[in-house]
């Protein structure tokens, strides 16, 4: 082969080298641009995009918290814009994030994202709402409750995502940084093995490629493991490599621009947590207080000493807790710090939602908390939060408007009475009081009758109180009787206690003084008002009258019998004076049996009054209406049936009550019946023998089965009720009339000698004295003049 020839062959072959190695740098380059570009414009921007949604996030929180904390309407419309936008702006970027998504595990990441969006929407727009109904204070608890968990739970989710996409984006720079290597090598390699003939190239090549992407490769590298996004890598010229700088150092910028955004809105985030009126802390392993919190929290505990200390210390300290809620309090935390969120759950209920701390100075303040678990990925415990709120002005408001309520409570109490009831209800009750007092002052020891009579006494107070619905009394009253209740079914003497029972009533005496007091401070009525004093007049036919003055003026002082006349006629209107109808003097038991008979469960009874024209002296109202409040309460309660019972037997839905007056054997009678069931003469031998009061074979009489109902302590209710059932009744009304030397007893209307159910009535009887005939049944114009009392 001539030299021409091989000097043509290796100039061919030094162009086919030169060709081939020309072809190959462009090859790699070309690819390395491809491999650059698609970091640069695809896993870069993408990681980029990662980061905008952390910063979406934040303006999500933002937004958020002047939503709840928004002092007008404008504000919140304002806030609500707001998270609207970065919805649609955190709805988009995951889409992006869902296409650009490299793996599994980013599309999965994609996909819980977008779960935890949907919960945290969900939970903002509870807290809206609730801050639109008005409820401040619950919207902002849920805030950092329900919102901040999934708030906490979505930004976790992001930052994961982004950490994955930096991953993925270190990755990609990695990778390219190998293949530029790998590139930089094999050029170098060809360039070797032709140093001779392509010194020239292979420096051109070096100065065009190799040390530029060198150069790239190195400040890449410095700049992602300094993390320093100030720093940009310089641009020598504008090709491929050039662009791919250029792509390169604007994602650094935009990079800069993020943390800068999340470093102000960080800071926004915590000076807002330090100006809000609430007080806010974390509580981290060891059950320390976290170094962040709001500084509010200084303000209530009146200290700035917060930080580091151990939350039991800082809370509880100098509160009205004992030992042993402390200590629950102290394991609780520590049982739920570092471990799963359902510790929580099962420990919630030890952490106590409020207490009393007592300052330094003595005074005392009312601090209201509320606790949430802050959680990780893995659903672990890593801080307990606490919002505390001082709420002492609160709960002394609330205690104001509490009495006040109770005061116009029983206000509309006292005035749903009239002022000669209540006077009288008033008069009678003290008397019950003392009467009371007396009692127990003249026994050291305890005596059977002595505390019958103590629950009687009581137990008719309550029924009067309950008669005219003094609900407030009635309960006091209520306890007072309890302790008689224990003292009767006690068989241990050590029970009776002269001092604890006079305090009972001390307290019944205060609060019947403080309804007193009430009628006649605030209401102005004082005394028995005027229907007392009308009592004193009667109203009289007019023709009575004119008749009356005409026989004074006709009388003949020589005629006997006109003077006698005229005797009777006076005498007949003056015998009235201090009288009532018995339907007056029972109007307060009447006017209770609706509710009475709505509490049984039965309908209002039809109550009918024959007084045959007898009329009451009033010294005797009191004690009737004590009488007939037990028996119309136990004819209500134990004789008639309700309703669907009634109607199952051809009986009207309500019950009649038949109340007869009248004079028999030179005494008052005031007769009491119904038309329900009848006595339960059965039942009250059997619970009479099984209390011991009969043999179990005795042979009795019907008569004296009915007798035993006026045993003390005896009674046939199958529970123990607000209206019966606690052996008092019967009893308390044989008591009362044998004050007034009368008597009491029943007497059957049928001949159903031994049968299970007796019809009877009870028979009131009474000195004669305190009747008084309102008609004039000797004269000789009978039935010619009528009298009513004006308080009729």
């Amino acid at each position: 082969m001539s030299i021409r020839h091989r000097i043509t062959l290796l100039v061919v072959l030094m162009f086919v080298a030169l060709s081939a190695i020309g072809i190959y740098a462009v090859y790699q380059t070309r690819t390395s641009a491809v491999n650059v570009k698609q970091v640069t414009q695809g896993v870069v921007p993408s990681a980029l995009a990662s980061a905008d949604l952390v910063s979406a996030v934040k303006d999500v929180q933002i937004a958020t918290m002047t939503l709840v904390y928004a002092p007008d309407a404008n504000m919140v419309a304002q806030a609500q814009d707001q998270l609207k936008a970065k919805e649609a702006q955190l709805r988009q970027g995951l889409d992006l994030q869902a296409k650009a998504a490299a793996s599994h595990a980013q599309q999965g990441l994609v996909t819980q994202a977008r779960e935890s969006l949907d919960n945290y929407f969900a939970a903002i727009a509870d807290t809206a709402k609730m801050k639109a109904d008005g409820k401040d204070a619950l919207a902002q608890a849920y805030l950092f409750a329900n919102v901040a968990q999934y708030r906490d739970e979505l930004e976790g989710i992001v930052e994961t995502l982004r950490i994955e996409k930096n991953r993925q984006k270190d990755d990609a720079i990695d990778a390219l940084n190998g293949m530029l290597a790998t590139t930089t090598t094999a050029i170098a390699g060809v360039t070797a093995g032709a140093v001779i003939m392509l010194t020239a190239i292979g420096l051109l090549l070096y100065r065009q490629i190799t040390r530029p992407l060198s150069r790239m490769q190195q400040e890449m590298s410095e700049i992602a493991s300094s993390q320093d996004f100030t720093r940009r890598v310089p641009v020598g010229r504008m090709d491929e490599i050039g662009r791919s700088i250029v792509a390169f150092n604007e994602m650094i910028e935009k990079i800069q621009l993020s943390s800068a955004q999340l470093k102000q809105k960080t800071a926004e985030i915590q000076a807002m947590l330090q100006n809000m009126p609430q007080g806010i802390l974390t509580a981290v392993a060891g059950a320390v207080v976290h170094a962040e919190y709001s500084v509010y929290l200084e303000t209530i505990f009146e200290t700035n000493e917060i930080a580091g200390r151990p939350l039991m210390d800082l809370v509880f300290d100098e509160t009205e807790l004992g030992a042993d809620a402390l200590s629950q309090i102290d394991a609780a935390i520590h049982a739920c710090l570092g471990e799963d969120s359902i510790n929580f759950e099962f420990n919630q209920h030890l952490l106590v939602n409020e207490i009393t701390k007592r300052m330094p100075d003595g005074r005392e303040k009312i601090l209201d908390l509320s606790w949430s678990a802050i959680t990780d990925e893995t659903d672990t415990i890593v801080r307990l939060m606490l919002c505390v709120r001082d709420v002492t002005e609160l709960r002394k408001l609330a205690a104001q408007a509490s009495e006040q309520k109770r005061r116009l409570e029983i206000i509309g109490e006292i005035l749903a009475v009239s002022q000669d009831k209540f006077h009288h209800f008033v008069e009678s009750s003290t008397r019950f009081i003392s009467e009371n007092e007396r009692i127990i002052r003249q026994h050291e020891e305890p005596n059977g009758s002595a505390i019958a009579e103590l629950f009687r006494n009581m137990h008719t107070i309550k029924g009067n109180a309950r008669t005219y619905s003094l609900q407030h009394l009635t309960n006091i009253v209520h306890e007072a009787e309890q302790a008689y209740e224990e003292l009767r079914r006690s068989e241990v003497a050590d029970g009776w206690d002269q001092q604890a029972l006079m305090q009972d009533l001390a307290r019944v005496r205060e609060a019947i003084e403080h309804y007193a007091r009430i009628s006649e401070v605030s209401l102005g009525r004082k005394g028995p008002g005027a229907n007392h004093k009308r009592d004193r007049y009667v109203v009289v036919d007019e023709a009575h009258i004119h008749d009356s003055l005409r026989l004074i003026d006709q009388a003949d002082p020589a005629n006997v019998r006109e003077l006698l006349t005229m005797r009777d006629s006076l005498r007949q209107s003056l015998r009235l004076f201090g009288t009532e109808t018995i339907g007056h003097a029972l109007s307060g038991p009447l006017e209770s049996l609706p509710s009475l008979a709505k509490e049984l469960g039965k309908e209002t009874p039809e109550v009918r009054i024959d007084d045959n024209g007898y009329r009451m002296r009033n010294q005797v109202a009191g004690l009737l209406k004590d009488v007939f409040t037990h028996l119309l309460r136990n004819s209500l309660d134990h004789g008639i049936e309700p309703a669907s019972e009634r109607e199952k037997q051809g009986k009207p839905a309500a019950g009649v009550i038949d109340i007869e007056v009248g004079i028999d054997n030179g005494a008052l009678q005031i007769t009491l019946s119904d038309d329900g069931r009848g006595l339960a003469l059965d039942r009250i031998r059997r619970l009479a023998a099984e209390k011991g009061l009969i043999a179990a074979d005795a042979a009795l009489t019907d008569e004296a089965i009915a007798e035993l109902i006026f045993r003390p302590g005896f009674s046939t209710a199958g529970q123990v009720t607000e209206v019966s059932g606690r052996g008092v009744g019967m009893d308390a009304v044989r008591s009362f009339v044998k004050r007034e030397h009368g008597s009491i007893e029943l007497r059957f209307t049928d001949d159903r000698k031994g049968a299970p159910y007796r019809h009877f009535q009870t028979i009131v009887s009474l000195p004669e004295r305190f009747a008084v005939d309102s008609l004039d049944r000797d004269s000789t114009r009978p039935g010619q003049f009528r009298f009513d009392a004006l308080a009729e």
